[in-house]
């Protein structure tokens, strides 16, 4: 059975060209450019996983994927913005969005990012079984807490090899900050909380080498790590 496919775009030169490559891979696509339709297209057509624009007609993409959220908790949602700033990319998440795809964009990277959530989806958080892990540029050996970046090495410590463990392993979610002070420091505490912003300023620092691993903030809840 074909992956089905949500897909709200008021563009419609490109809503036409994204349509019909994703259904020439195979995919089932329902598409919807009016915002103020989208959350009852929705509800007819029982999709697999949402691609929501932003910038819609009649309602943004934020409120549909709100409406979404409360009919359905589990669909994955990406949102397509032209937008750059945090703010947005942020306000995409907490308003129950998995992923987001900056304009323009190509349709190879939208159809892996759609394969990793759905796979995401029917795996859960996934722990690590391998002591090596390849994300974006850079390869971290576990055991050896060793981020590399083939040009060199950099040992971390207990703390910041654990952080970026627990990160890694909850990539496809927004993890609680209180869930990895009590996994890590075992309260969550003020002083605990202060240590945690630091380790967290650090490992941005040891990937910044990779625009496309991104520690997110999300003000009042705590982190999500996106590995593009």
């Amino acid at each position: 059975m074909a992956i089905k496919i949500f897909y709200v775009e008021d563009e419609l030169f490109l809503g036409k060209i994204v349509k019909e490559s994703l259904e020439s891979r195979g995919f089932e696509v329902i598409m919807e450019s009016d915002g103020g339709k989208a959350t009852e297209l929705f509800k007819k057509s029982n999709p697999d996983i949402c691609v929501l624009d932003i910038m819609l007609p009649n309602k943004d993409g934020f409120t549909i994927a709100d409406e979404i959220r409360e009919l359905n908790e589990e669909v994955p949602i990406i949102f397509l913005t032209a937008k750059t700033q945090t703010e947005d990319v942020v306000k995409g998440f907490t308003m129950g969005g998995n992923d987001y795809i900056r304009k323009p964009f190509s349709m190879e990277e939208l159809i892996v990012r759609i394969q990793n959530l759905l796979r995401n989806k029917s795996e859960g958080p996934q722990k690590i079984s391998s002591d090596s892990i390849t994300m974006g540029k850079y390869n971290f050996q576990v055991h050896r807490q060793v981020l590399s970046t083939g040009k060199e090495d950099r040992k971390l410590s207990f703390r910041e090899s654990e952080l970026l463990k627990v990160l890694y392993e909850n990539r496809s979610t927004i993890i609680d900050r209180k869930d990895i002070l009590n996994l890590l420091w075992g309260n969550d505490s003020f002083f605990n909380s202060r240590n945690l912003d630091v380790y967290i300023t650090k490992l941005r620092s040891y990937l910044k080498e990779d625009p496309q691993l991104e520690i997110i903030t999300i003000k009042g809840i705590g982190y999500r790590f996106v590995v593009a």
